[in-house]
């Protein structure tokens, strides 16, 4: 699967790429993760600081396929607000999503400055607004049930809007603890931790069949063979190869980023921005100065038809970027960029086992919170793999209902570990 065009952004951001192994002999291991993108390397970091023999085998290079397309927004909140989850799951497990997507982002920004490389991670708010005065009542419930469960959340009136921005909208709901990041280098910071704690990094080497044995996983990579005790799927969209039940649907997006700006006049703390339209529009700055936008979503095409069609998109995105803050100046792009984008179809990402997988995982992390739900996986597979259940992953099962609702939603009972 072509999991991008040409031309994003990232790869500028760091021309001299770590220098990974290629495989030339037979390994064993306790985990082998598949996939040397986001999620293979938030997971590859975590089981090797957990003591875990790992190896990750990625069939491109490292960060090459869809995380070199990421926008790198991370955020708590979702594109289903935690009403609808709480709608549509119960309050219970609609709320301990959001935790743990808050979790996820602290995990993140504790990590960041860990690693060895500067991933250019930076803290940030974000004002989530409303597209048109109608979702303005939405917009206050979502900010109640935020402010509910303790969540950081402030709700901003379209006075307060219009005096911290250069445009105005009808509310908004100001969150904190979020942050932007460069993706590229995230990947890379992670598995060069990864490597520092012992874990074996093969780029170069596609996976081609496995077998399934009494006493672990072979799995076959050109002549030589990988025997695992476990095996974690972390394959990004190509997942929807591997296995037959899907559980997800894949849109076009498409994104930009500028040249360097040089003021930041009528962008208030150079917060990110989304909006309530769906599909929307989302903007972030960057470390060195410029401006991502990206939204447009639309019916899955193939890559040829996504380099045609992002031409007219990019300068969809521009004029969006320059009708909010018209006292930037002039704008100009630099990198226009499309891709698969997926999500499922109750919101969730999905991550855990598969009954007619043994002794594999999968992590799914559907979403525009692709990173976020990376990183619970790896806690929550971390423990898995240590012998710390985690029924939390229940909420994300791979065999989950279709059609979830309140009343059939899984009751999940997290154990008091502190007792």
């Amino acid at each position: 699967m072509n999991l991008h065009t040409r031309d994003t952004m990232w790869g500028h951001t760091m021309p001299r790429t770590p220098a990974y192994e290629q495989l030339t002999e037979n390994l064993e291991c306790d985990v082998l993760v598949i996939g040397g993108g986001m999620g293979g390397a938030l997971c590859a970091r975590e089981f090797a600081k957990r003591g875990l023999r790992t190896v990750v085998a990625e069939k491109r290079k490292i960060g090459q396929g869809s995380s070199i397309a990421n926008t790198g927004l991370l955020q708590y909140t979702n594109d289903k607000t935690l009403t609808a989850c709480i709608n549509t799951f119960g309050e219970e497990n609609g709320v301990l999503f959001y935790r743990l997507c808050r979790d996820a982002m602290e995990y993140l920004l504790h990590t960041a400055p860990q690693l060895p490389i500067p991933v250019q991670m930076i803290p940030r708010s974000s004002l989530y607004f409303a597209s048109e005065a109608d979702d303005v009542p939405a917009l206050q419930e979502e900010y109640e049930n935020l402010k509910k469960h303790g969540f950081a959340a402030d709700y901003w009136d379209e006075a307060r809007i219009a005096k911290h921005f250069s445009f105005s909208r009808a509310g908004g709901i100001y969150t904190h603890g979020d942050a932007e990041v460069n993706p590229y280098r995230l990947v890379h910071g992670l598995m060069m931790n990864a490597r520092r704690y012992g874990a074996r990094v093969f780029e170069n080497a596609a996976v081609t069949g496995q077998t399934f044995t009494d006493d672990g996983i072979i799995h076959y990579v050109g002549e030589h063979k990988i025997k695992a005790k476990k095996v974690v799927f972390s394959t990004g969209y190509e997942t929807q190869e591997i296995k037959k039940d899907r559980g997800a649907f894949l849109m076009n997006t498409y994104a930009i980023a500028t040249t360097p700006v040089s003021n930041w006049d009528g962008w208030y703390n150079r917060s990110m921005l989304w909006e309530t339209a769906r599909p929307y529009l989302y903007i972030r700055t960057t470390a060195d100065n410029r401006i991502i936008a990206g939204g447009l979503d639309e019916p899955l095409t193939n890559i040829e038809n996504m380099e045609v069609r992002k031409i007219n998109q990019a300068q969809r995105l521009l004029e969006a970027v320059e009708e909010l803050f018209p006292r930037l100046g002039s704008l100009t792009i630099e990198s226009a960029w499309a891709a698969p984008f997926g999500s499922s179809r109750d919101g969730l990402p999905y991550m855990g086992s598969h009954p007619e997988y043994p002794d594999c995982y999968f992590v799914e992390g559907y979403g525009g919170n692709g990173t976020v739900y990376s990183a619970i996986a790896a806690m929550l597979l971390a423990d898995e793999l240590t012998g710390v259940k985690r029924p939390e992953l229940e909420l994300f099962s791979l065999t989950r209902t279709a059609k979830p609702s309140p009343a059939h939603s899984p009751q999940i009972v997290i154990p008091d570990i502190t007792a």
